[in-house]
Order: structure tokens, then C-alpha cells, then sequence
């Protein structure tokens, strides 16, 4: 059976976890104290919200952390019906050799209106009994009454030394080596997402020991920077259809979708030899047609489009 890296490198302590160490440390003095408050942890994905929940617990049970700590995925069980008989049933059992249990609640963003009314009920209800932990990517998304209740941990990307050190002891740990192309290569098609980091290099390693670039962008099915550069600019130089045909010839040589063709645009942006106000607009136009495709419009029509405007832009 093939461990799964994320699982078989999740930190079992607070200490152990990577990049976020004024969060950690607040959590370490709650540890301490033997006492924690309601809690609301915000921020992008593979930042470290998870591990801490789980790290957490670890560190405040020892041994009984799974008798006194739940996690749910409200992106599963988003209803209110999750909050009245799951999460209720739980919170009004008595913690083992504890004074109280804690409750995770993973994208906590995703629970109805109704169902985060009823959580905040049951938030009060349970308080001295239950501590709940709610973990989001956008907190906009969580309603005042439930903030209010929450000490709040803003979760930031992980800096690019943090990244490369993790990078070098997962190498040192599994037996491969990686080029330092390869790891300029994760860090730009990761944006910072340390599980994201952890699946390439997995996948990558599997395939060899011994990794270079060109394994990173195939393993994460990603446009190379002088690939998105030479499209762009047969469009800005009005080849719209040079450019079509072989951004097409990519997305259907990579398995590429939509998202991944803005995410490819917006990293190369910023190195293209045009005027400001050039860039300013094409940052404009993916705003936009990725707003498109996230509401369901046809991301080949919606890319072509895309590629359309940037051959029209005056620069």
C-alpha cells in the first residue's frame, strides 16, 4: 500500500508545524493553559489549518485525542440538518479525561446560512462542555454572530525559504534529489500550497529518483513559463490564431482546463514587455472570463476569448 505523503508527514505537534509560527505559538500558550477559546482559522489552502486543528488536539489530549476531537468537512455536510444531530450529538457527550472536547469544523465557509445560525446556537449551548474550531478560505463567507465568538488565525503562503527547507527534508527523507529548477518549478505552480507541494513531489518521485523541471510541470499538468510567454505574445503581436492553435494543442496535450490557463496567464503577466496599463488590462480580462467560467460558461470558447481580447489590447 503506498502512503499518502500528506498523511505520513503531518506534524504530530505544534512545534513540528511549517511556516506559521506566530499562529503556533499562540496555540502552544492556550496548550499551556490547558484552556482555548472558540476559534475561526482563515487563509488560502495548504497553509497549515488543518495540521494545526489536528496538532492541537494532539498536544491538549495525548493519547485520548480521538475520543475528544472530531472533524467534519462542512463541504460534505453543509446543511443545518449536520449541526442539530451530528455535531450536537457529539457536543453534548462528556469529554475522556478532559474538561471539554473540540469540535473542527473543515470549510466552514461552505455551511448554509441556516446551518451556521444553528451552529452558533449550538456554539453557546455547549461552551462548557465543547470548543469548536472553524476552518475557512474566505472568513467573508462566515456570518458576524459566529466571528464574534472566535479568536481569529489569519493563515498566510508560506515563504519561499520555508518551502525550499520543507522541499530538502522531504528529498533527505524519501531518497531522491531535486534540481534547483525543479524546486523554482514547484514554487511557481504550488503559489505556496505546501500539500500541493507534497502531491507533486510524491507523483514526481515515483517516476524518478532523481528530479528535474521538466517532471514538475508534467506531473503538475502546468504551462511552462516560455510556453504562456510565446502565446501571449503571438497574441499581443495580433497572431491570434497561431496563438489558438497552440495554446489548444497544449491544453489537450496536458489535460489542461480553464482555471489552469488563467493561473498560467496571471503568474506571467508581470514579465511581459508591455506597458502598465497593458498588463493592468489583461488582469482585468482574466478577472473577468475566469468569473465566466466559474459560472458555468464553456472554458475552450471563454479561453479563446480571452486570448481575443489580449490580441486586441491597444499597449
Amino acid at each position: 500500500m503506498i502512503d499518502v505523503w500528506t498523511e505520513k508527514y503531518r506534524p504530530d505537534t505544534l512545534s513540528e508545524v511549517v511556516g506559521q509560527d506566530e499562529i503556533t505559538d499562540r496555540l502552544e500558550a492556550f496548550v499551556e493553559k490547558d484552556s482555548i477559546p472558540h476559534m475561526l482559522f482563515a487563509g488560502p489552502a495548504g497553509t497549515g489549518k488543518t495540521t494545526c486543528a489536528v496538532s492541537l488536539a494532539k498536544d491538549l489530549y495525548g493519547d485520548t485525542w480521538k475520543q475528544n476531537f472530531m472533524e467534519t468537512n462542512a463541504s460534505d455536510e453543509r446543511g443545518i440538518d449536520v449541526v442539530r444531530e451530528k455535531i450536537k450529538d457529539f457536543a453534548r457527550t462528556k469529554p475522556i479525561d478532559a474538561d471539554y472536547k473540540i469540535i473542527f469544523l473543515d470549510e466552514a465557509d461552505a455551511l448554509t446560512s441556516d446551518a451556521q445560525q444553528a451552529l452558533r446556537r449550538t456554539m453557546e449551548q455547549f461552551s462548557d462542555n465543547c470548543r469548536f474550531i472553524l476552518s475557512c478560505n474566505y472568513s467573508s463567507k462566515i456570518i458576524d454572530p459566529i466571528q464574534s465568538r472566535c479568536a481569529v488565525f489569519r493563515y498566510n503562503r508560506l515563504e519561499e525559504d520555508e518551502v525550499k527547507d520543507y522541499i530538502q527534508r522531504l528529498g533527505e527523507a524519501e531518497g531522491f534529489t531535486i534540481s534547483e529548477d525543479a524546486i523554482d518549478a514547484i514554487m511557481r505552480v504550488s503559489s505556496g500550497d505546501l500539500r500541493r507541494v507534497t502531491n507533486i513531489l510524491q507523483t514526481a518521485a515515483i517516476q524518478t529518483d532523481e528530479i528535474e523541471e521538466e517532471d514538475i510541470y508534467g506531473v503538475a499538468a502546468s504551462l511552462r513559463p516560455e510556453e504562456i510567454s510565446r502565446i501571449l505574445n503571438l497574441a499581443l503581436k495580433e497572431k491570434f490564431m497561431d496563438a489558438r492553435d497552440e495554446l489548444s494543442e497544449l491544453m489537450i496535450d496536458r489535460g489542461l482546463d480553464g482555471q489552469d490557463v488563467i493561473d498560467a496567464i496571471h503568474r506571467e503577466i508581470y514579465d511581459l514587455d508591455i506597458s502598465e496599463k497593458g498588463k493592468l488590462e489583461i488582469i482585468d480580462n482574466l478577472g473577468e472570463f475566469e468569473f465566466r467560467i466559474s459560472e458555468g460558461g464553456s472554458p475552450d470558447i471563454q479561453i479563446e476569448a480571452l486570448l481575443a481580447k489580449i490580441a486586441g489590447l491597444d499597449e
